[in-house]
Order: C-alpha cells, then sequence, then structure tokens
C-alpha cells in the first residue's frame, strides 16, 4: 500500500483510518490526508476549520507496541516535536502549548489529536491526527488565534511536500523511541514549549493564578509553580493558558 492515501474529502482522516484498520493491516507510517473534512476535529472534541485544499489535514499509523498505556504521552511529544522540528526552517518562535498545540508567538497554527488502541498494558495502534495551517489566509470561526504558514511568510506551499517532511521527522523521533532513546526527545519537547520560563496567567474552573512550568509528567500531567512556590499538577482541560 502506497505511504499516502489521498481523498478530496472525507468526515475525518483519524475515523477513515480507524475504519481502514479494521478492514486490512496497512503498513506502519502510512498518512491519509484529505483535501476537506467535514467532521474534522481537535482535542476535546473542538472543531478544526480548514478551508479545502488549503491546508494539511492528516493522519498517521503507528504500531507502538513496546509501548506501555502508563507511557503513551511520548506520543504526544515526539509527534508535536515532529511538526515543530519541519516547520523551524520555515518560520521563526515556534513551540508546542502543553500538551501538543503548534504555536506561533501567541497564535495557534496546528494541533494534534491522538487516538491510542490498547491492548492490554500495551498500546496496539495508534492514530495520529495533524492540523496544520499552511495555506489558508482567511479564518472565520470563532477560533480565537489561528495563523497560517502563507500569512506569517506570504509564500505558498507545496502541502505534500511538507507532509512528506513530517512523516519522515515523525519516524525519525518514534525510531528514537523505539531505540529507547526517550530522554532525548523529551529534553527536546521541553526546551520547545510555549511559555517555557517565566510566570504566566492560567486559569481553572474556580481561580485565575500567576505561575511557572516547573515540569510535564510523563503522565502528561502539567505541574506548574505559583507565586507562593506551591507546586500543583492539572491534567488536560483541568487548566487553561491565559492568552492575549
Amino acid at each position: 500500500m502506497e505511504s499516502i492515501i489521498h481523498l478530496a474529502e472525507t468526515e475525518s482522516t483519524n475515523s477513515y483510518l480507524n475504519v481502514l484498520l479494521k478492514k486490512e493491516q496497512i503498513d506502519e507510517g502510512t498518512i491519509v490526508i484529505a483535501d476537506y473534512q467535514k467532521a474534522g476535529k481537535g482535542q476535546g472534541g473542538n472543531s478544526w476549520e480548514s478551508e479545502p485544499g488549503k491546508n494539511i489535514t492528516c493522519s498517521i499509523v503507528l504500531y507502538p507496541f513496546f509501548i506501555e498505556a502508563r507511557s503513551q504521552f511520548i506520543i504526544s511529544q515526539l509527534v508535536s516535536l515532529s511538526v515543530i522540528k519541519t516547520l523551524e526552517p520555515i518560520i521563526p518562535n515556534t513551540s508546542i502549548k502543553w500538551p501538543n498545540d503548534i504555536y506561533v508567538g501567541d497564535k495557534k497554527i496546528g494541533g494534534i489529536l491522538i487516538e491510542n488502541i490498547l491492548n492490554g498494558k500495551h498500546i496496539d495502534k495508534c492514530i495520529i491526527g495533524i492540523g496544520l495551517n499552511v495555506n489558508q489566509t482567511l479564518f472565520t470561526s470563532n477560533a480565537p488565534n489561528p495563523i497560517s504558514i502563507k500569512q506569517i511568510t506570504g509564500k505558498e506551499v507545496d502541502l505534500i511536500e511538507l507532509l512528506q517532511q513530517i512523516r519522515q521527522q515523525i519516524l525519525l523521533n518514534y525510531t528514537e523511541v523505539l531505540k529507547g532513546n526517550n530522554v532525548n526527545i523529551v529534553n527536546q519537547y521541553m526546551n520547545c514549549l510555549y511559555r517555557k520560563s517565566g510566570f504566566y496567567a492560567y486559569k481553572t474552573e474556580t481561580e485565575c493564578f500567576k505561575a511557572r512550568i516547573k515540569t510535564i509528567l510523563p503522565s502528561g500531567e502539567i505541574a506548574l509553580e505559583k507565586n507562593d512556590n506551591r507546586v500543583q499538577t492539572y491534567g488536560f482541560k483541568e487548566v487553561e493558558f491565559v492568552i492575549p
């Protein structure tokens, strides 16, 4: 099977891969890309706006059976790091907003949605959805801070070429994890974090406060150190960055 399956339209590339995997075994690293997703999703069920044919909306399949379910956040780290490394030569000031949004300055250029299918204590299959704003220049949804590569550089980008570069970088970092070099991936992820140093505003359902990122735990939780030196951990959706 080809490493890239190109669709004109689908409900969602993650859903397409899910159905395909139930029918047949496909090569690890296979990517499904769609010109248009009718029901593209982001983290937590949020919708993802994408003008047809302008951006990367894709999903890639991995079989990380060697990774235990309790350590699955390393996949999120290696994938978001791979997107950052691909974008670095094209645009400056890229970062990873915990857990795996891709930012340029204070604006969101990409998002990642990972679905793991478990077999006992290990991950049997992993479907990685990536949305990346590339050639779109007008955003009409209520998303607060979108930006695209073309808005930054003024230049059109070849979507398939960029996709191949992202795929290559993912497989490179995936091989590092396969070899047991998790520490290298984790350290690079930490170095690429949005607001990785200094105190910034955060909010939960009950409070607003200033804190700095102390660390990201292997579970994926974020540990924030507040002004009074107290360190508190939060899971995804339990705390939000306050962005101007």
